[in-house]
């Protein structure tokens, strides 16, 4: 593999695959040039693992009947952290007496490897997914990818470090207390960390089971959301996944409103909040408006995870483990599980439900809440000489996430003047997921920054044109227009506006009689013309209550657009025509509106 495709992103690899490369020839060449001594990784796919999986994916291919869009991560190589099942592979948590042979893929590498994704490797992790630093492993400590002498942060270090680096385009880590967030903001990429029980947990050895969460590390915020899309999904195997509702917002207002904390805290670290406060100045320059909140909350919550009873599931996931064998710093953490009583369980899941829903009403009215990933960042000496301490500090803004039930996307947010990267973090209400992401890709555009610690530049990002899961997009040419008297009942059902678009040149436009506010209808005609409408994309949950409220004689059916498209629109009954006037000249409501006022 030359050394030109290191940094390749998932459209580079569908590019290099439509322009005829192999992938045996790539992900060979590719495992060729992985050095073995590189601790990001506890285990590389042996030549015969790979060969099995190239004819796994012919077999894909044949039944695809020879077409590559049809498995979307076809020939992608990926690496998953050595604490999910990988068929075939030895899992290790990070501690070797713990290893054992799994049986069956993890629920998420079995859907990757199902669109054509290849196994390359496990990383590495602070043992048994506990901590935020990426040094508590038998197998060292993983460094920062810009500066050896700094942590990678944890738990998820391997994973971060070999997609920062160009090895592969995209991991899957974990998401406990951060672990999907403070490593990619340490190493300057994208770490989504999906809403609880969106992607299974199903071939996952737990740390605390009731909020952990497998995540995804990638270079762009659009590969991120791609894998979580077919990684994702109920399964049933999992008994704390859930449906999707389908109720929550799939893309994000032009000029979105954030949250702040009121008081930040950088514990001295006047690098890490330059970066943060010239990333406010951005936000501003994107259109955001941003107005503080009362953090105390949050903090609050954020204390229980590793000062309280949650202690204790971590204690539980390595019963059996024989304790001479565990990392000390991490034997220290999970030991004080046995100081807690049931009681005092039961007391602290009373304060987490409090304290969520105190920060789930907070968060009302924004559409996410802007976090520095992590305050500071530490050297590897400095790591020893605090490791709980220092470990402690890079929670500060991720450990109340997963307890309060939010869903967060860590982004890159630029250099600090020691040349270390820093990020922010955007968080939002459980199943937001794809609206965080839709901003995402905006920020992540505005900045420019490089690709992790490869040095490439970010490829152009090509607009989307799906129609996001979870959503219906629907044409309105009339009172539902931004700006007009009905708008209210898209955007109180957090619909988003897509685009002004015209309709295909067959659509004739009446402004009917009597109706209150004034309402046009928009009918299908041999002889018509194209039309203008907006497209806006509805949670699905909530498109039920918005037809509900259309009264005859409109109702929605589907619409032609200009460049082929179909998507759901108002249409007009043909018996209120006969008396309504014919406005399709004006070319669209607005401009007839316009014209009544002159």
């Amino acid at each position: 593999m030359s050394h030109a495709s290191l940094a390749f992103t998932l459209a580079d690899w569908q590019q290099a695959y439509r322009d005829a490369a192999q992938p045996a020839e790539l992900l060979h060449g590719l495992l060729a040039s992985l050095d073995t001594a590189d601790n990001a990784w506890i285990s590389l796919a042996s030549a015969a693992q790979l060969d099995a999986q190239l004819g796994d994916l012919q077999a894909l291919l044949d039944q695809a009947e020879g077409q590559q869009s049809k498995l979307p991560l076809y020939g992608v190589p990926f690496a998953i952290k050595d604490n999910i099942d990988a068929a075939g592979w030895a899992t290790t948590a990070a501690c070797p007496e713990f290893a054992y042979a799994a049986e069956t893929d993890a629920t998420v590498v079995a859907r990757l490897r199902a669109a054509g994704a290849i196994l390359i490797g496990k990383t590495n992790l602070d043992q048994f997914a506990t901590g935020l630093v990426g040094t508590r492993s038998p197998h060292g400590a993983v460094v920062n990818s810009f500066n050896a002498d700094y942590v990678s942060g944890g738990s998820s270090s391997g994973s971060a470090s070999v997609v920062a680096r160009g090895l592969v385009p995209f991991s899957l880590g974990t998401d406990t207390a951060g672990s999907g967030r403070v490593p990619a903001g340490f190493n300057n990429i994208v770490g989504l960390k999906p809403t609880k029980g969106w992607l299974p947990n199903t071939g996952l050895v737990p740390a605390c089971r009731t909020v952990d969460c497998i995540s995804i590390f990638a270079l762009t915020v659009g590969d991120a959301e791609t894998v979580a899309g077919i990684a994702g999904g109920y399964d049933a195997a999992d008994a704390y996944s859930r449906q999707n509702p389908n109720s929550a917002p799939v893309g994000m207002k032009a000029a979105p409103s954030f949250a702040v904390p009121d008081s930040l805290e950088f514990f001295g670290d006047t690098l890490t909040q330059a970066v943060f406060e010239q990333a406010l100045e951005q936000l501003k320059s994107l259109g955001v408006t941003l107005k503080t909140i009362d953090f105390s909350p949050f903090r609050q919550l954020a204390e229980q995870l590793y000062y309280g009873p949650w202690v204790a599931e971590r204690t539980v996931a390595v019963e059996g483990v024989d304790p001479a064998h565990i990392d000390p710093v991490v034997r220290g953490i999970v030991e004080n599980g046995h100081r807690y009583s049931a009681c005092d369980a039961y007391k602290a899941e009373y304060l987490r439900a409090e304290l969520s829903r105190t920060i789930n009403d907070a968060l009302t009215g924004f559409d996410a809440l802007v976090v520095p990933t992590s305050p500071t960042i530490r050297s590897l000496a400095e790591m020893q000489q605090e490791p709980v301490l220092f470990n402690s500090q890079f929670g500060t803004y991720t450990n109340f996430t997963n307890l309060a039930d939010l869903s967060a996307l860590a982004l890159p947010a630029g250099l600090r003047g020691d040349g270390l990267p820093a990020g922010i973090t955007l968080l939002a209400p459980a199943w937001h997921d794809r609206a965080l992401a839709a901003f995402g890709n905006r920020w992540q555009a505005s900045l420019e920054l490089p690709l992790g610690a490869t040095g490439r530049a970010l490829p152009p990002q090509t607009a989307a044109t799906a129609i996001p899961a979870g959503s219906v997009r629907v044409a309105v040419v009339g009172a539902h227009l931004t700006g007009m008297p009905l708008n209210f009942q898209l955007t109180t059902r957090d619909a988003v506006l897509v685009e002004q678009t015209l309709t295909s040149p067959h659509y004739r436009l009446y402004a009917l009689a009597g109706t209150v506010p004034p309402k046009p209808g928009l009918a299908r005609s041999s002889d018509g013309t194209s039309i203008i409408v907006e497209l806006w994309d509805i949670p699905l949950a909530r498109f039920g209550e918005f037809v509900a409220e259309i009264p005859a004689p409109l109702g929605i059916g589907n619409l032609t657009l200009a460049d082929g498209r179909s998507v759901k629109g108002f249409i007009c009954e043909p018996w209120a025509l006969s008396d309504a006037r014919d406005i399709t000249s004006f070319g669209g409501w607005r401009a007839f509106i316009a014209s009544t006022k002159k």
